[in-house]
């Protein structure tokens, strides 16, 4: 991929001070590079992951943990061609590009002539273009087209109702492809796997939700014991550093290794369901 924006500049001046673009040329993925104010950044290579966290939200867009699942259960290795509707923000279509890359190919459509248009401009924009074709379609109104009939791995839908899209995404699968559909309400859900049942079999459907943890030392006031960490109300687990050598008697302080919960917890954002096309004899 190309060189992509870390963050908004504007983002970067009032948390950190200017920066100025030019000192990162020449510089090695991974290094600091320091503000006239004291802030720093480090400089990392650009991932699609990186891309997801900083891309302007024209949609909606799915994360890294719906992603990943995404891309496992699909099953997609370079050479795979995939289907997809709609393009919205183009975080999943990222993705699903470098997996499929450098003989494989994402053709996404997106109803709206202009979400469609930037798409395009941010696949150029992070190298990906070569492998990714974005259409202008009504995939619900009008299916996929023809042209792309049993050529398919699997197909993605994010639609407002995938229901009127699952036969033409049949049709457009090889036998035992795989077809996934997002969809935040499971109202969307139940309708969709009824549609399902009559063409495809091992239908499943998941929920991903994501819990970080802060992994940090803290010290700890032994008079005090635990209530020197100001942990609050999130459970956390401990280890005790090694005091071997020293006089423990004597401290008056100590330091722990904590994990706990980050206080913000990603929650829901959608309902992935799986089905793979039926053999048809």
């Amino acid at each position: 991929m190309k060189a992509i924006k870390v963050c908004e500049t504007s983002t970067l001046q009032n948390r950190f001070g200017m920066f100025k673009h030019s000192d990162w040329i020449g510089k090695r993925f991974g290094s600091k590079v320091f503000s006239n104010k004291g802030g720093f950044v480090y400089l990392l290579a650009p991932t699609p992951e990186l891309w997801t966290l900083v891309l302007s939200h024209r949609t909606q867009i799915l994360y890294i943990a719906d992603i990943s699942f995404i891309i496992t259960y699909f099953e997609l290795v370079p050479g795979c061609l995939v289907l997809e509707s709609g393009t919205g923000s183009g975080s999943l279509t990222t993705s699903l590009a470098r997996a499929v890359a450098p003989t494989g190919h994402v053709y996404t459509f997106d109803f709206h002539e202009q979400r469609a248009a930037s798409a395009r401009e941010d696949f150029e924009r992070t190298g990906v273009s070569n492998f990714v074709t974005v259409g202008v379609r009504d995939i619900q109104g009008e299916g996929f087209p023809d042209e792309y009939s049993g050529l398919i791995d699997s197909v993605f839908l994010d639609l407002p109702q995938p229901w009127l899209a699952i036969p033409s995404a049949g049709k457009m699968l090889k036998q035992d492809g795989i077809l996934c559909s997002f969809s935040p309400c499971i109202e969307q859900v139940q309708r969709s796997c009824e549609t399902l049942r009559s063409n495809f079999t091992d239908i499943r459907t998941f929920e991903v939700l994501l819990r970080t943890y802060e992994v940090r030392e803290w010290k700890m006031d032994c008079g005090q014991g635990d209530e020197g960490l100001s942990l609050g109300s999130p459970p956390y687990k401990r280890r005790q550093r090694s005091n071997e050598g020293t006089n423990v008697q004597g401290s008056t302080n100590s330091s722990v290794i904590m994990a706990r919960p980050c206080g913000e917890a990603r929650g829901h954002t959608g309902y992935l369901t799986f089905a793979r096309l039926k053999c048809l004899s």
